[in-house]
C-alpha cells in the first residue's frame, strides 16, 4: 500500500520532503509532479527500483530514461556538454524542456540505449521537483507517469492512488500540474535538433 503525501505546491512542507527522499534512498518508487505532467522517479543507483518502473510502464530495454536535475551544475556532472549548447541550456532551464544529450561516465549503463551512450537531461521548474532534488542532493531517475496503452500522462493524484497504490511506494499530490509532455531537443551535436514540441518553447531551437 503507497503512501499519499498532499504537498504544498508553492511552499512544499520540508518535513514531508525530507520523509519522500527517506523512501527514494530507502529504494522506493515515487509519482511525483513536474512542471508538464506527473512522473515515476527512483535513486538513480537502485536497479531493483527501476526494474519495478520498467514493469509499471512495460518498457523494454532500449527506453530513454530521464535523468532529473536540480540545475545546471548537477546536470553537468552526468552530461557533457559543450560551451555553445552550455548557453542554450543556461537560457532554458528551468524549463519543460528534455535534452538528449552524451553521458559522462557517472551515468549507469542501464539507464542509457544500449547501443548509444547518451542520456536525457531536464531541470524541471516545479517547486515540489526542486525541493526533492535539493534535500536528494543527485538526480532522481524519472519517466513520464502514462500508463500501458494509454496517451497521456497521468494528471490526478487521487487516480494514480487508486491504480498504483500496490505498485508504487510514494505517492505525492502536488495538485494539477498540466499533461502536455516536454519539449525534447537532441543536443549530442552543436546543432539543437527538435525532436519533439511540447510545453517548453520550442522557437529558441529552432535551426
Amino acid at each position: 500500500m503507497s503512501q499519499f503525501f498532499q504537498i504544498h505546491p508553492d511552499n512544499p512542507q520540508h518535513r514531508l520532503i525530507v520523509q519522500a527522499v527517506d523512501i527514494v534512498k530507502s529504494g522506493g518508487v515515487i509519482a511525483y509532479p513536474t512542471d508538464s505532467a506527473y512522473a515515476l522517479g527512483c535513486h538513480i543507483g537502485d536497479k531493483a527500483a527501476v526494474d519495478r518502473i520498467r514493469r509499471i510502464r512495460r518498457l523494454d530495454d532500449k527506453h530513454n530514461f530521464t535523468l532529473v536535475c536540480r540545475d545546471l551544475s548537477e546536470l553537468g556532472v552526468y552530461a557533457k556538454v559543450s560551451n555553445s549548447s552550455y548557453r542554450l541550456l543556461k537560457n532554458n532551464t528551468p524549463g519543460a524542456y528534455t535534452f538528449i544529450l552524451p553521458a559522462s561516465a557517472e551515468v549507469p549503463r542501464r539507464l542509457m540505449h544500449p547501443k548509444r551512450r547518451e542520456i536525457g537531461m531536464r531541470v524541471p521548474e516545479n517547486n515540489i521537483a526542486l525541493a526533492l532534488l535539493e534535500e536528494l542532493n543527485e538526480p532522481l531517475m524519472s519517466t513520464t507517469l502514462i500508463l500501458p496503452g494509454d496517451d497521456m500522462p497521468m494528471t490526478d493524484p487521487y487516480e494514480i492512488r487508486s491504480m498504483l497504490e500496490h505498485e508504487v511506494d510514494l505517492v505525492i499530490d502536488g495538485g494539477f500540474c498540466g499533461f502536455e509532455p516536454t519539449t525534447v531537443v537532441n543536443m549530442i551535436d552543436d546543432v539543437p535538433q527538435l525532436i519533439r514540441e511540447g510545453k517548453g518553447d520550442p522557437e529558441p531551437f529552432r535551426e
